[in-house]
């Protein structure tokens, strides 16, 4: 059995995947726009170019992600990517690429867990969690 995360976009997949292959080294497996697609009749003329369907890899993980919203407006909610490194500079250099353009929720800070934890809203509406743990007593 595999379980892969599934992300809905609010109409920016495939800007979000360009940004998370730059950022963060993703590899971009498959995108398929709504147009082209057998259901691109069904669909209102304005999704032709949104995604359809899309797969991606980071950090060893398979990902997938749409522009297929139930409700656009209400954003990507009851979950948050995490990301976990070693080396607070890293923790340091991600947060503030994932962060440019979104919300930081919780600054990159010390805590009685951690190195740095941080949380943000990215710019294409994703939460995440950046933790860098404390080296082992």
């Amino acid at each position: 059995m595999q379980v892969n995360t599934y992300l809905n976009f609010p109409g920016n997949c495939e800007a979000a995947l360009h940004f998370y292959e730059k950022t963060l080294g993703a590899q971009i497996k498959f995108i398929m726009p709504v147009q082209g697609s057998p259901i691109e009749s069904d669909m209102p003329p304005e999704m032709a170019s949104k995604v359809l369907h899309a797969s991606f890899e980071l950090a060893g993980n398979t990902y997938m992600a749409s522009d297929m919203s139930q409700d656009p407006a209400s954003g990507m909610k009851g979950f948050a990517m995490s990301i976990s490194t070693s080396d607070p500079d890293e923790a340091e250099r991600l947060f503030d690429l994932l962060a440019q353009g979104g919300q930081v929720t919780m600054p990159l800070q010390q805590t009685f867990w951690a190195l740095r934890f941080g949380s943000l809203i990215d710019q294409f509406g994703t939460p995440w969690m950046m933790n860098c743990e404390q080296p082992a007593a």
